[in-house]
């Protein structure tokens, strides 16, 4: 821990000593008697500080994390791993607007893709799956009442309902083995 007097640390800081009265006066500087703490005052800074530490230690482009979606990931999930992986008391004001921003910019681009037609409800994609599975098993079941004469007539068989009987019968086993299908939409 390196101790400073006060105008040394407003030199490093590269402000003027004003600057550091002010902000041991609304402590964010850690003293030490009537020297400046160097590394806890410039923590402390950047947690507080609106434009976060006045000493930045890297270059902020060499920060810039690109954040993409996972693949199943939804909205919510991506912000909960993305504020999980960062702890809270030690988050500067500036990274934790960075963050504010890029969960904003999920939320757009969610807008987006939902106004755009490339994301679909899941309810209303399963609800129309649904509909569709039981139209064509309702069409399925009136089926043999519909063709059973004409496969009688064809074959030259008088009684047309045991036909349509039989027919009924083969139906009803293939939709019992194809049993009742559920939409899985995780797997892409």
């Amino acid at each position: 821990m390196a101790f400073v007097k006060q105008s040394e640390f407003a030199e490093l800081c590269d402000v003027s000593r004003q600057a550091v009265l002010n902000w041991k006066r609304e402590g964010k500087l850690v003293m030490q008697g009537a020297r400046v703490d160097v590394d806890a005052s410039l923590a402390r800074l950047g947690r507080v500080r609106k434009g976060g530490s006045p000493v930045q230690s890297e270059p902020a482009a060499s920060r810039v994390v690109e954040i993409e979606l996972d693949p199943g990931e939804t909205l919510d999930d991506a912000a909960a791993r993305l504020v999980g992986e960062i702890d809270v008391d030690a988050t500067s004001y500036d990274e934790a607007r960075r963050l504010k921003e890029v969960y904003l910019a999920l939320l757009h681009r969610q807008d987006y893709e939902q106004k755009s037609g490339s994301l679909v409800d899941l309810d209303l994609a399963s609800s129309i799956l649904f509909e569709s599975a039981r139209a064509s098993r309702d069409a399925w079941l009136n089926w043999p009442s519909k063709v059973g004469a004409l496969v009688a007539a064809d074959l030259g068989i008088a009684a047309a309902d045991k036909v349509t009987a039989v027919l009924s019968e083969y139906v009803h086993q293939q939709l019992r083995q194809l049993g009742e299908p559920e939409a899985n939409f995780s797997e892409r």
